[in-house]
């Protein structure tokens, strides 16, 4: 016997897998015959459960990835809530306002997550046990006992060991593997015996495990006749068994759903939820899709529920074969249902409607309307995730109608982030479709949309389309909003050295339309100006901040004269300033003061010349020139000197 575990053991390591070879499936059985002919000619469905594929479609390699990721959410969630100390009632009070559903699926993909500690997977395990006995099946009381044995439990895999004989579960070849390896190490020789000893002895000769191994094998690779009949008739048929000999017979379908029928036709067994969905997992896949249908079909007639582990499974497999109509049908069905999918499935879904190249704008309303019946809410991050799987964002408008038209209505928040996003990929175009297509649905429009607009033009850097947007701001909501995107706008303009068009489209804004600037943004197009070379368009700025109350803003004109301007721009700059007569005698000082620090004493001069006389005579600009030139002729003196 120890020699035979060890073999076991070796064949594991090597991964070697046996595949037994299939002949011809003949039927003969009247029950059979029966059934194939239901199929066959079952009546024609309604438009419902009429599946033509629907193909040309694009998606991401990643197409399961959002309904495995809740999985795994619901897992640790799971491991949070059973790693505290709480009462039955409790614990289903954790797990209900965290939306997590305790089926089948749930319990193995707990039972096999490497971060669930031995606690908690006992805890769990046993709470299931008490509370939802019907969702431990043979395969998951093989993972809680292999988890007991890896973690030298001893005792307690034992106790589980005899608690699944009575209940006519074996422990699986996998199991056995698992804990020889754990009792082994740890020295335990008479334990790893007795488990040989278990594993030599078939585990239990009638194990659920062992009679399923007979009755897939028996009606997989015989002949069917009287005989093969008479001994599966022998069988004692439970829920377990035949979803597990259903999942044995997944690689053929059609065997499947003959076994299926022939189990409840022939009155060894009576269909219950379980099996139903085993066997909906089974057929729904390409090529099988009219069965599939009217299996779920036949399920809900019998007042039973698709579960969402059967949900998901089926769902991913369409995704895999681009079968979107079928996964839209399917989303459709389950949602009527007890077991509703999530708001992830629901995203995930329009997703691969969106991204096709043609994406079918009435399969996408179908959804939307769908989970909006079911009474929940979409929330902006939802929409947000459909819309950035767009590849390109041509199709938006027609989304953002689908979804209207579905019954979901966008926030200002969102319409503003759709906005940025519409113009930042400079579609002009939709852009203003999308404007045109909120104020239709009378929710009004929001400052900020036409703010975000213009921001999507500014960073995509199409500055043509961020002014004709600012000029239709206006027009329709007026100047008050229209500061700061307009200083964007002057900014972007400065930037690409085009300040010149800056000035002409601010100067339009402030003379027809009434727009008041920001300060900052006069100031910023002033400097601009002037270091590319527009003093004339730098004055004309300078009378129109002085046209709105601004206090002129003097330094880069200063800097600018002093080192490359005329004697003719400093007399041109003092006339602009101001409606008086004269300037104060500081603008004139700091313009002598900087001619002369500069080193042009000689223009400095002209300039003097070109002054009120009141100028010529005011005692600090005397002081000025007469230091000045004390101190040109005391250089002058020392240089002669020497």
């Amino acid at each position: 016997m120890r020699n035979q575990l060890r073999l076991l053991l070796l064949r594991s390591r090597a991964n070697i897998s046996r595949h037994s070879s299939q002949s011809s499936f003949q039927v003969h059985s009247s029950v059979l015959s029966r059934s194939l002919s239901s199929l066959s000619n079952s009546p024609a469905k309604p438009n419902l459960f009429q599946n033509p594929r629907f193909s040309n479609f694009r998606f991401f390699s990643s197409s399961e990835a959002a309904i495995e990721h809740k999985d795994s959410d619901q897992v640790a969630i799971v491991t949070d809530v059973f790693a505290k100390s709480l009462k039955n009632d409790e614990f289903k009070q954790e797990l209900e306002s965290n939306n997590v559903v305790v089926n089948h699926d749930l319990v193995l993909s707990v039972l096999q997550s490497g971060n669930v500690n031995v606690g908690v997977a006992r805890k769990f395990f046993n709470w299931v046990s008490e509370v939802g006995n019907d969702k431990l099946s043979s395969k998951c009381y093989n993972f809680m006992l292999g988890v007991l044995g890896e973690n030298g439990l001893v005792k307690e895999f034992w106790e589980l060991v005899e608690v699944m004989k009575s209940k006519g579960y074996g422990v699986n070849r996998g199991t056995v593997v698992r804990v020889s390896k754990k009792f082994e190490k740890d020295g335990l020789r008479g334990d790893l015996g007795k488990l040989e000893e278990l594993f030599a002895s078939g585990s239990a000769g009638n194990s659920v495990e062992k009679i399923c191994s007979r009755v897939s094998k028996l009606f997989r690779t015989n002949v069917w006749g009287d005989d093969v009949e008479k001994e599966l008739m022998n069988v004692s048929y439970s829920s377990d068994l035949v979803g597990m000999v259903l999942e044995k017979l997944e690689s053929d379908p059609n065997k499947g759903l003959v076994f299926f029928r022939w189990v409840e036709e022939s009155g060894v067994f009576k269909h219950d939820e379980w099996t139903y969905n085993v066997m909906a997992r089974v057929l729904g896949r390409e090529g099988y899709t009219d069965k599939f249908w009217r299996g779920l079909d036949e399920m809900r007639g019998a007042g039973y529920q698709m579960t969402t582990e059967t949900y998901v499974h089926v769902f991913n497999k369409f995704m895999k074969k681009k079968l979107i109509q079928d996964a839209v049908i399917l989303y459709e069905f389950a949602m009527d249902g007890v077991n509703k999918p999530s708001m992830q499935a629901c995203t995930l879904l329009l997703r691969k409607i969106v991204v096709g190249e043609s994406p079918d704008m009435e399969l996408f309303k179908r959804v939307v309307k769908k989970y909006k019946e079911s009474r929940h809410v979409f929330i902006s991050s939802d929409v947000e995730t459909v819309l950035k799987s767009l590849t390109s964002f041509k199709d938006c408008n027609k989304i953002l109608k689908a979804m209207e038209e579905g019954g979901l209505s966008l926030n200002d928040d969102l319409q503003s982030k759709i906005a940025f996003r519409l113009s930042s990929e400079g579609e002009k175009d939709e852009a203003f479709e999308f404007i045109d297509i909120i104020e239709a649905s009378g929710s009004g429009l929001n400052n900020q949309i036409w703010v975000s607009l213009v921001e999507g033009y500014y960073v995509a850097g199409h500055l043509d389309k961020a002014s004709d947007c600012i000029r239709k701001m206006i027009e329709k909501e007026g100047t008050l909003s229209a500061g700061y995107p307009s200083g964007l706008l002057v900014t972007a303009y400065c930037s690409k050295n085009r300040a010149k068009e800056a000035f002409e489209l601010l100067s339009v804004l402030v003379n027809e339309k009434q727009l008041k600037p920001q300060h900052t943004t006069y100031k910023a197009l002033t400097k601009k100006l002037l270091v590319q070379g527009h003093f004339k368009e730098a004055l004309n700025l300078l009378g129109l901040m002085k046209t709105q109350g601004f206090p002129p803003f003097l330094d880069p004109f200063v800097e600018y004269i002093s080192k490359t301007g005329t004697v003719d721009d400093a007399v041109l700059l003092l006339k602009s300033m101001t409606v008086k007569r004269f300037p104060a005698t500081a603008v004139y000082l700091r313009l002598f003061e900087a001619y002369i620090k500069a080193g042009k004493y000689d223009e400095a001069q002209s300039f003097l010349s070109k002054c009120p006389r009141l100028i010529r005579n005011n005692a600090d600009v005397l002081n000025l020139f007469y230091s000045k030139q004390a101190s040109k002729e005391a250089v002058t003196e020392c240089a002669t000197t020497a």
